[in-house]
């Protein structure tokens, strides 16, 4: 599996010719319009993307509206569950990452086709037609530069284990923006029996964990109270070192890559135009909206804002997570998390 993982990026390297974005068929168009709206259950943040992919989609689809409502995936997902079971379908579309597969199992996603998912490698799309990517986070240490100057800044997983380290390091304790996804990535590259003798190592380290989202985590390291978050949000720490904060990301080979990916709710009260936003977010003018809103674009020919966030472009190697992925190991991560990190 370690092999196949590290070596996606290479797909990355798979594009249409620049320009060449596939539009909607206008059936398509004049049944969305028809339908007048699309709801959308998001994890996204609002004022930073939500807004502008609403705005630039109403603009470009006059007469179809796009309603949202912001959650966490847990959330969303027993929200989907909860309205499935009696009956009631609110939502048009969703996204997430580790609910895609067991809202699949519960029967209430469907399958549909988009034209421009044929721009995006196949293991960026759900083999069964359930999911598209829509976005990618890649997660490092943030350290703030305050307490740790650069050229004290861990450039190696063997360099966390350094005692001076003991008690400054904090993370998400029960996320895979956490410390599930840093068990998955040492597992998955160093091996079950390396893996788990470093990760027992580091239990000795006393990372904090904190029950707040991973921005929420940077900002406490941005503030002082820790020397290093882990798993952070790269481009979180990129946006807060360019305002002036004291904080830097560093990518230790290899980085935790998971993506963000968006899936049709079946019995959709409006599914054409849900296809069509789907459709809209993961063009190419979608994707250099969330570009331009410092969010990592999925879309092969869109780069990043800052285009060394990416591995391809940064010169680093990443493990990369989707719902296939993800389906049949987060339950062992998370066991091995909790006995050694609580």
């Amino acid at each position: 599996m370690r092999s196949r993982l590290l070596g996606i990026a290479v797909l990355f390297s798979v594009a249409f010719a620049a320009g060449h974005a596939t539009a909607a068929d206008q059936a398509l168009i004049d049944a969305a319009k028809k339908e007048g709206q699309v709801v959308w259950y998001t994890t996204l943040i609002v004022n930073q993307i939500i807004r502008p992919l609403k705005d630039a989609f109403e603009k470009k689809y006059p007469g179809v509206t796009l309603q949202y409502s912001r959650a966490d995936d847990l959330v969303t997902s027993a929200k989907l569950i909860a309205e499935g079971q009696a009956g009631r379908v609110q939502a048009d579309i969703f996204d997430g990452l580790a609910n895609m597969a067991p809202l699949e199992e519960a029967g209430l996603l469907t399958k549909f086709t988009v034209p421009n998912a044929d721009a995006y490698p196949a293991q960026l799309r759900s083999k069964d037609g359930y999911w598209i990517t829509m976005n990618m986070y890649v997660f490092t240490p943030g350290i703030n530069t305050s307490l740790l100057p650069k050229d004290q800044a861990p450039k190696t997983f063997q360099d966390l284990l350094d005692p001076k380290l003991k008690g400054k390091m904090a993370w998400n304790g029960s996320s895979m923006a956490g410390a599930y996804g840093f068990v998955a990535n040492i597992l998955t590259t160093m091996g079950d029996d390396k893996g788990m003798a470093y990760l027992r190592a580091l239990a000795k380290q006393e990372l904090v964990p904190l029950p707040i989202a991973i921005r929420a985590v940077l900002d406490r390291v941005i503030a002082g109270e820790y020397a290093i978050g882990l798993e952070m949000n790269n481009t979180h720490a990129a946006i807060s070192a360019a305002q002036g904060a004291p904080v830097k990301w560093v990518p230790l080979n290899p980085v935790s890559e998971t993506v963000q990916v968006a899936g049709l709710v079946k019995g959709a009260p409006h599914p054409n135009a849900a296809k069509l936003f789907l459709d809209f977010m993961i063009s190419r003018p979608g994707q250099e909206i969330f570009r331009d809103n410092d969010y990592l674009p999925m879309h092969p020919d869109v780069q990043a804002k800052i285009p060394e966030l990416k591995p391809e472009q940064g010169g680093y190697k990443a493990v990369l997570y989707t719902p296939d992925t993800l389906e049949t190991e987060v339950p062992r991560w998370r066991k091995i998390g909790e006995e050694l990190f609580r």
